[in-house]
């Protein structure tokens, strides 16, 4: 059953809802137009029953001579009585029902009789009259019969009221109609309490902690209202706390650079010489690691304005950068592509993925191209490239795929965390790729939103 539900909730309650009504009016409609049907027998047919057991009763008393006179003067009003060798009922229009409750009415009078029979037939003045006959359902003739003690047969013939031909077509109706209410005001309190869910679920999902969190208006019944509330309180507290690490690192990164540029002023005068360049280049490295931590730290978290502008140009300058430095890096694209970036993160992210290419690839071939929902930054390069299994591991901070922290040999592993990290900022991502299935190498693509 739960494979064939849809997903969202309120489709969900919808189909149970609809489903259990629909039994429940099935049920409904059954029962009522069973008690309808059985109000109506008792109605039309229960007056002509106790009248025919009555006339039996008289008869069976009476003088055989009065017999006769005792069934004319018991004809009026439309009935009909007499003595017969047969019954007058055709075995294909009996209603056992009727011919049980005649029998229980006969037996109730302690009348004798060997067999009864009931049915219906059409009344013979409507059918000689068919052209003056009222509008509506033709008329009906019960006929009882009950077989007595010398084989010969009483007969009553009786009008009774035609049956309700609309009858179930009109309860039908009625429960159509109740169903369609019922259902309208389940779907209503249904939207109604998914139109919220939906809102928190978005707000949820767009919700990185990398900007202010869209705060969602609390509304519904009231355990949902406090859920929102919940919700956009807890949103606060994790801007909060993420606001707390931010200073706390700017302030870490601060009281790191005193000490460390201090002690780089007293080594300048160690002895001997190869040991005072081991130091300062050691100093280095921990200068440039702090700076590194703490550009990922904020690059995350950055919060400046966006500006819009060409992007192929700012790649081309960092290109041009490149190259006035000698690596072998060049740009495959000259087109125009606008965007709303932030420029310095910008700078910073492809200056990183520039500096792996050249790095591991021995040079970078970079191409800026647009599609109508994103801005795309290659940066293809030559090299070994990365395992397959190891693609997703070198996005992590401080992971690398040469296990030594040398600088020489690849620095500390930030380099693709700080890139995706400003494509993220930027509701962005980062993807790696093989930049050939045959030549190898490495294709960095930095996917930002048009």
């Amino acid at each position: 059953m739960r494979r064939f539900l849809p997903r969202s909730l309120a489709a969900q309650m919808l189909v149970v809802l609809g489903l259990a009504l629909l039994v429940a009016q099935l049920v409904n409609f059954t029962l009522i137009l069973n008690e309808r049907q059985k109000l109506s027998l008792a109605q039309n047919e229960g007056p002509a029953i106790t009248r025919f057991v009555q006339i039996a009763a008289d008869l069976q008393t009476a003088v055989p001579d009065l017999r006769g006179a005792l069934l004319s003067d018991s004809s009026q009003r439309g009935a009909r009585f007499a003595l017969r060798p047969e019954s007058a009922v055709a075995n294909a229009s009996r209603e056992s029902e009727i011919e049980q409750r005649l029998a229980s009415a006969l037996a109730a009078q302690k009348l004798d009789a060997r067999e009864v029979r009931a049915g219906f037939a059409q009344n013979p003045d409507f059918i000689r009259d068919r052209e003056r006959r009222p509008p509506g359902p033709p008329p009906r003739e019960l006929i009882l019969s009950m077989q007595q003690k010398d084989g010969s047969w009483l007969v009553g013939r009786m009008p009774v009221p035609p049956r309700d031909e609309w009858l179930a077509l009109r309860l039908a109706a009625a429960t159509v109609l109740l169903y369609g209410i019922v259902l309208g005001v389940s779907a209503w309190a249904a939207l109604r309490l998914a139109r919220p869910l939906r809102d928190l679920t978005r707000a949820a999902n767009a919700f990185r902690g990398r900007e202010m969190p869209v705060m969602v208006t609390p509304s519904g019944p009231e355990d949902l209202r406090h859920a929102i509330e919940a919700f956009n309180a807890m949103n606060r507290r994790v801007i909060a706390l993420l606001d707390e690490k931010d200073r706390m690192l700017g302030a870490l990164g601060h009281d790191l650079r005193t000490p460390l540029a201090s002690l780089r002023i007293r080594i300048e005068g160690m002895e001997p010489p190869e040991e005072r360049t081991a130091a300062i280049a050691k100093i280095g490295e921990m200068t440039d690691m702090v700076e590194e931590i703490l550009v990922l730290a904020q690059s995350g978290r950055a919060r400046g304005p966006k500006k819009r502008m060409d992007v192929a140009a700012l790649v081309e300058t960092l290109v041009d950068d490149q190259q006035e430095l000698g690596h072998a890096v060049t740009m495959a694209t000259q087109a125009r592509v606008v965007a709303e970036v932030q420029p310095d993160l910008l700078r910073r992210a492809v200056m990183n993925l520039l500096d792996n290419a050249v790095k591991y690839g021995g040079g970078a071939t970079v191409s800026v191209a647009q599609t109508p929902a994103t801005v795309e930054i290659r940066v293809m390069d030559e090299g070994p490239g990365i395992p397959a299994d190891q693609m997703a591991s070198v996005l992590e901070p401080f992971y690398r795929v040469e296990g030594s922290r040398n600088r020489e040999t690849g620095g500390v592993g930030l380099g693709l965390a700080i890139a995706r990290s400003v494509a993220e900022n930027h509701g962005g991502a980062l993807r790696l790729e093989p930049a050939d299935p045959v030549k190898g190498g490495l294709a960095a693509i930095l996917v930002l939103p048009a």
